[in-house]
C-alpha cells in the first residue's frame, strides 16, 4: 500500500514522502497514530499545505531567533559573587546563574541554550555561546565581579 507520511517516522521516511508499506502496518500503526494517510491526490494536496505551513513557521522562528541574537549582542550581564584573595570564586557560575541574570535584564532564555564548556570559577569577562535556534547562535558577554 502506498501512503503519504504526515510526520517523520524513524526508519521509514520524513514528512511528505510517499512510501510503500504493508497493508497491516498502515492500517494498524500509521493510520491510527495519524502518522500517514493513503496516497490519493486530495491527501497529497493536504500534505503539501501542511508542509508549507510548517516551513513558514520555521522561517518565522528563525527570524525571531535572529532578532533576539541581535538584541543580546548589545546587552551584557553582571554577576556579583563572593571570591577569595586570588580571584577564585567560592563555588562557580553555571548556565542557570547566567539565565537568571538575563531574566532580570528582561530576556527569558532557557538555561539549556547557554553553552558552557565548564563552569566559570574565576573573576573576569567571559563570552558565552547561546544557541537560540538550530541555525542561529550568538555570544553574550558575562561579567563576573567581586561582591
Amino acid at each position: 500500500m502506498k501512503v503519504i507520511l504526515i510526520e517523520d517516522v524513524k526508519k521509514l521516511g520524513s514528512m511528505g514522502e510517499m512510501v510503500h508499506v504493508k497493508d497491516g502496518y498502515a492500517r494498524n500503526f500509521l493510520f491510527p497514530k495519524n502518522l500517514a494517510r493513503p496516497a490519493t491526490e486530495s491527501n497529497l494536496n493536504i500534505i503539501e499545505e501542511i508542509k508549507r505551513k510548517k516551513e513558514a513557521a520555521i522561517v518565522k522562528e528563525k527570524k525571531l531567533a535572529e532578532e533576539l541574537r541581535d538584541k543580546l549582542s548589545l546587552v551584557s550581564c553582571t554577576l556579583a559573587v563572593e571570591a577569595g584573595d586570588d580571584d577564585r570564586l567560592f563555588g562557580s557560575i553555571t548556565a542557570q546563574d547566567i539565565a537568571n541574570s538575563f531574566e532580570e535584564e528582561g530576556f527569558s532564555i532557557d538555561k539549556r541554550k547557554f553553552i558552557l564548556e565548564e563552569p566559570i570559577k574565576k573573576l573576569g569577562v567571559y563570552h558565552v555561546s547561546v544557541k537560540l535556534h538550530p541555525e542561529v547562535s550568538g555570544d553574550v558577554k558575562v561579567w563576573v565581579v567581586k561582591k
